[in-house]
């Protein structure tokens, strides 16, 4: 934790007669405007309008601590449905007092306002703006909104957390996704203490891979599906990035809960419907399954049974399915393998 001297109070560890004078932080400029230290502003940082001329841009708030630390970076909703980032968010507002802080936390809840207003997991060229990174000012629209994202936000900051759910009527297992062969990564993730680990390395256009080349260590947590507020999901991520800013020192550890010993995988795979149907689901998120253990049946609409699913490695149920009409191929049941202790 980085010493909160005040000024003209001693350090402990300085010789005797010593003084410590304390130099003020500078403000933290955003959007050409000053945030003062141990102040917390709502500024704006604006995206390409709406076909009606109607202004938009994205709510970023400021929270510029009194005393140095990193700066670190909280996204959701970079996918316009994907909603429950939005609650972690303000939950781990509430939490921090910038006179109390040491270091600056810039949370953006809505990276994706034009999908967002509309329930579309993409923007209106779309185009998905998590395969749209670094950006170019001159690009598609994608291309623009993530331009001014990494330059106003990722490229300022020392860690980023990006906030996900699941898509397309699937619900993900908490889990934080990541290089976690990076020593750096591997104890932020750590930090987080989410139920499960997952190695993956950056998928090229992502906010992830964009931030990790600019130097940036970032951590991808999923959680819950998209337009449902999933009470766990929700809990289990504004817990861990509180514990993440406890550990950068930012804030005190007794503000954080207590970690827990995550399941650490480096490897996954869906289970996909072998024919179309109605799935009758047999396992839930976080189970552990033994290879060939029954994990869903398909149906026609008679009841006549026309598939049975079995699991085809042991692992432990990291996502699944919500929507119980299927097309052959469609993914069912994803599945993680779990590293060995």
């Amino acid at each position: 934790v980085l010493p909160r001297w005040k000024a003209g109070a001693r350090d402990p560890s300085a010789q005797p007669g010593s003084v410590v004078t304390r130099t003020r932080r500078p403000a933290f400029e955003f959007g050409g405007q000053p945030v003062a230290p141990g102040q917390t502003a709502t500024r704006e940082l604006p995206v390409p309008s709406l076909v009606t001329g109607t202004h938009l841009s994205l709510p970023v708030r400021v929270c510029h601590g009194r005393d140095d630390g990193p700066t670190v970076a909280i996204s959701a909703a970079l996918h316009g449905d994907e909603i429950g980032g939005v609650e972690i968010i303000r939950r781990v507002n509430l939490r921090l007092d910038p006179k109390r802080l040491r270091g600056t936390v810039l949370t953006i809840p809505i990276v994706n306002v034009h999908g967002f207003l509309t329930g579309d997991r993409y923007l209106p060229d779309r185009r998905d703006l998590n395969r749209s990174f670094p950006g170019s000012p001159s690009g598609s629209l994608a291309s623009r909104i993530a331009h001014s994202f990494m330059t106003n936000v990722v490229r300022r900051c020392d860690v980023g957390i990006d906030l996900h759910t699941g898509s397309d009527h699937r619900t993900n297992l908490p889990q934080i996704r990541g290089n976690l062969d990076d020593p750096r990564t591997r104890e932020l993730a750590d930090a987080f203490g989410p139920p499960l680990m997952l190695h993956a390395q950056v998928r090229d256009g992502s906010l992830r891979a964009a931030a990790v080349e600019a130097g940036v260590t970032m951590l991808l947590y999923e959680g819950g599906e998209a337009w449902r507020f999933d009470d766990q999901a929700i809990n289990v991520g504004t817990s861990g990035t509180l514990r993440v800013l406890a550990h950068l020192g930012m804030i005190d550890d007794d503000e954080a809960p207590g970690p827990v010993s995550p399941i650490v995988s480096r490897g996954s795979s869906w289970v996909r419907a072998r024919r179309s149907g109605i799935a009758v689901m047999s396992v839930a998120l976080g189970q552990e399954v033994v290879k060939a253990q029954h994990i869903a049946v398909i149906h026609d609409s008679l009841g006549r049974r026309l598939s049975q699913l079995s699991a085809p490695v042991d692992g432990v149920v990291i996502g699944m399915t919500q929507h119980p009409l299927v097309h052959q191929g469609d993914a069912l049941v994803h599945l993680a393998t779990v590293e060995q202790a």
